[in-house]
């Protein structure tokens, strides 16, 4: 749909359902918010489901959710720079360097500082617990997500040899109809709504696998497979996708589980944080 969704919004609502007006009525009174939430949380702000959300969209013309967070970006003229609302502002055409990056660099510490506060300390601990008891932990991840992935892959693979990361969605659903009760999922999206996240962890919940899920949102669809949500606190809208300063927000969560494990288990991780540093230190110059 071409033009501005609200002005679009303004001219259907009249048509709209009881319920897609509660929906409508949100999103006039804070227009900049539904492209930052997923469509369970506008769903529980408006107090509908989120079939109703779904047909809202259709309503106005979007094949999906997606495309009318899209829409509401590109009507609010949004650059496809850092962090939007941090405490210097969006970069602007007009900025000098060092105004470039002040704010790249404040976006990125609200971010933490976000995390830090929302992150519970009882999702970690349980996060772990289920990575030491498990015979086999997948990273999983797709799109952008999947660098997340490799990278906690990578991270505990240098203290435990029961990682592992497959980078094609086909393959991680493959390996995932072959997990066992005594397996973990490891699982990296920002959104916690897509397709292939869908065939993935519903393949590991039927053969009754456990699931770690780093998220934006700790309710998802993705969130109803996991065994542990460890959230992230990052704002990132569709015209951002993919920002650093999301991925930094879950990289962090990625550490901060990395370290509670190695707390957990002292003397193996040391052991084997220096068998791996040495083996590596032959490949320096």
């Amino acid at each position: 749909m071409q033009g501005d969704v609200i002005e679009e919004l303004a001219r259907r609502y009249e048509k709209l359902t009881k319920s897609e007006k509660k929906v409508a009525d949100y999103v006039f009174a804070h227009h900049r918010n539904p492209q930052f939430m997923s469509i369970t949380s506008l769903a529980e702000e408006c107090r509908v489901a989120e079939a109703t959300i779904f047909r809202f969209c259709k309503t106005l013309g979007f094949k999906g959710y997606n495309e009318f967070k899209l829409a509401l970006a590109k009507a609010q003229g949004q650059a496809g720079g850092s962090q939007p609302g941090g405490a210097y502002g969006a970069v602007g055409p007009g900025d000098a360097m060092e105004e470039v990056y002040q704010k790249v660099y404040s976006s990125h510490m609200e971010v933490l500082e976000q995390t830090l506060a929302t992150l519970r300390p009882g999702e970690v601990e349980k996060a772990s617990a289920l990575l030491l008891a498990a015979d086999r932990v997948f990273c999983f991840g797709q799109g952008g997500s999947l660098i997340l992935a490799m990278e906690a892959w990578a991270r505990f693979s240098t203290i435990a040899p029961n990682f592992y990361c497959i980078e094609d969605a086909h393959m991680q659903a493959v390996a995932a109809a072959l997990l066992t009760g005594r397996d973990v999922v490891l699982f990296c999206s920002y959104s916690g709504a897509t397709k292939d996240m869908e065939a993935v962890l519903g393949a590991a919940r039927e053969r009754g696998a456990k699931v770690i899920l780093l998220t934006r949102f700790a309710k998802s669809p993705a969130a109803a497979y996991a065994s542990a949500v460890l959230q992230c606190c990052a704002r990132e809208g569709p015209l951002q996708m993919g920002s650093v300063a999301a991925k930094v927000a879950l990289l962090f969560v990625v550490d901060v589980l990395f370290n509670d494990y190695c707390r957990r288990v002292p003397e193996q991780a040391m052991a084997n944080q220096e068998a791996t540093a040495a083996v590596l230190a032959g490949k320096m110059l």
